[in-house]
């Protein structure tokens, strides 16, 4: 408990390190988001258990949805909600209505719903919680997913809650990369059906960066591309899902 609150007492201070920098320093800086989740990191199980978990989730699967960052995560336009091992972010920063209905229309799926604070306890410490607040919808499966993105300017790496400075850049090439990650799982038993990944990269030049909304439209737009293409590639990963778990010649539940 006391490490937790280390960690959050450390994040918190990394930003408001950064915020005072930029004040301070008289221009105009961005802080750069927190960072993913390791989801293997977060598991309940080790590995001789995760080969012991079986698959419980009847067929058609309702499926709840829920995006997760490291603890304390913040961004220039979210906070993370939870503290412990991660957060949990509810608001829809790039997730669109069709994302959710690409999913939703997927066959063999029931139903989709998303997981929002009223459920989630405030002490997140593994993919149980999740479970847990899952059994409160009813749901047979659990997607998932994080973003990490990462910021370039020429050869230089900006880490997470780093600060570019905006209005001083030379004629640089600067890229944002984003990595979306999703894991699969079985409510009832905290079995993994399937994994997915996306990367996607968008180039800018630097000296257009002259404010932070500019900076971070261009930040949301890379992960909405990448939540795009996981969302295609989470497609592809469902039916070898339904290949080797649902039931031949018909639905059942």
């Amino acid at each position: 408990m006391k490490d937790r609150i280390m960690l959050l007492s450390r994040t918190a201070g990394v930003v408001l390190i950064a915020l005072c920098g930029v004040w301070l320093s008289g221009c105009a800086g961005y802080v750069t988001p927190g960072r993913a989740v390791n989801l293997q990191a977060i598991s309940e199980y080790n590995i001789q258990e995760r080969f012991a978990t079986k698959a419980a989730a009847p067929f058609p699967a309702r499926i709840a949805v829920v995006r997760i960052q490291e603890a304390g995560y913040y961004s220039y336009t979210s906070r993370g909600f939870g503290r412990g091992a991660f957060s949990v972010v509810t608001a829809r920063e790039v997730e669109k209505d069709e994302h959710f209905q690409r999913l939703a229309s997927l066959p063999q799926v029931a139903g989709l719903a998303a997981l929002n604070r009223l459920l989630l306890p405030e002490e997140l410490r593994s993919v149980r919680d999740l479970r847990l607040a899952c059994a409160s919808l009813h749901a047979d499966m659990l997607l998932v997913y994080t973003f990490d993105t990462a910021f370039r300017v020429k050869d230089h790496d900006v880490g997470p809650l780093g600060i570019i400075t905006l209005g001083f850049l030379p004629n640089q090439q600067a890229f944002i990369t984003t990595t979306a990650s999703a894991v699969l799982y079985d409510v009832r038993t905290g079995h993994v059906y399937a994994v997915a990944e996306a990367t996607n990269q968008t180039s800018h030049l630097a000296s257009t960066w002259s404010k932070q909304d500019v900076v971070d439209s261009a930040r949301l737009e890379t992960e909405k591309a990448a939540f795009a293409k996981l969302v295609e590639q989470f497609a592809q990963v469902w039916e070898g899902v339904l290949k080797e778990y649902a039931p031949k010649g018909g639905a059942k539940r």
